[in-house]
Parts: structure tokens; C-alpha cells; sequence
């Protein structure tokens, strides 16, 4: 991989995915996806370069052949994508997330809508928030990690007003 790697990071998008995350993701190499996906057609608005990395939830809406945990090897480390419902518990613990993949750089999950991203422990655990109509009817989040190095992980979180 050409570093250096742009990797936009989105969560819930409950049918809609806001433009400025589609100009922002349309510059990045991968998308990630974690939480909720209401149908494929939501995700048809990322550019087809774009590798998309995402995880099935818990009932029948989500995309029945997607995986429950996804692992990408990274320059640098493992960045695991998880949908956020784990060992029975509506929200994950993060010491949870921790424990299943201690090896990883960096842990996303999704499926709350809360901005998040806490980088003081190792793996780093990290939620991109909704990035469309939400329930709560907030604004539109994601994150954009940039890897420059092995030993250069960024992330930068974004946040959009819902039009």
C-alpha cells in the first residue's frame, strides 16, 4: 500500500450518508463502515475505487453477507472493525473491545451515534458516530484516519450539519 493511506471512517447511516462525508471519503483509499447499514443503495454513493470494509449486525435489515468483525492489516497495525454488539451487551465496553483483539493498532465500532476516540491506550478505540439521518436527529460525524508511517496513525474527526 502507497502511504501516504487515507481511510475515511463512518458508522450508522440509516439510509442516507451526508454529502460532505461523500466529497470527504471521495479523496480517501478505503472506507470502513461499522453499525448499521439500512441497504446497499445506501452505500452505492462511495466511489467504486474505494475498498469497503463492514460489519452485519443483529437483525435482518443489515447485509446478511457481511461478516460480524473485520480485521485490515495496516502499515503499522491491525485496525478491527466490529458493528458494536458484542457478548450480549447493547454497547461495548471498551476494556470488551480491548480484551477480544489486544494485538490491534486501532478498534472501530459502531452502532452508537457518539463521536469518540480515545488514542491514550493501546489497542486505540475508536467510534465515528452517525454519519447520516440519525434517530436523535444530530449532526453527521465520521472520522478520517490518515497513515503517513508505520508509526504515523492520525485521525480526524469531522462533523456535519444534516441539510
Amino acid at each position: 500500500m502507497n502511504l501516504p493511506l487515507k481511510i475515511g471512517i463512518l458508522s450508522d447511516t440509516h439510509g442516507f450518508i451526508h454529502p460532505h462525508i461523500v466529497s470527504l471519503f471521495s479523496q480517501c483509499d478505503i472506507v470502513v463502515h461499522a453499525g448499521d447499514i439500512v441497504d446497499e443503495k445506501t452505500l452505492s454513493v462511495l466511489t467504486p475505487k474505494q475498498k469497503l470494509v463492514a460489519v452485519q449486525g443483529n437483525n435482518d435489515a443489515h447485509l446478511i453477507q457481511l461478516k460480524t468483525t473485520e480485521l485490515l492489516d495496516l502499515p503499522g497495525g491491525t485496525l478491527v472493525v466490529n458493528h458494536g454488539h458484542m457478548y450480549g451487551q447493547r454497547h461495548p465496553s471498551h476494556s470488551s473491545l480491548r480484551e477480544a483483539h489486544p494485538n490491534a493498532k486501532m478498534i472501530v465500532y459502531g452502532h452508537t451515534h457518539k463521536q469518540l476516540i480515545e488514542q491514550d491506550t493501546s489497542p486505540w478505540v475508536v467510534n465515528p458516530g452517525a454519519a447520516g439521518s440519525t434517530r436523535n436527529h444530530g449532526s453527521s460525524k465520521c472520522l478520517l484516519l490518515t497513515i503517513k508511517s508505520a508509526q504515523n496513525w492520525h485521525i480526524e474527526p469531522y462533523n456535519f450539519n444534516e441539510l
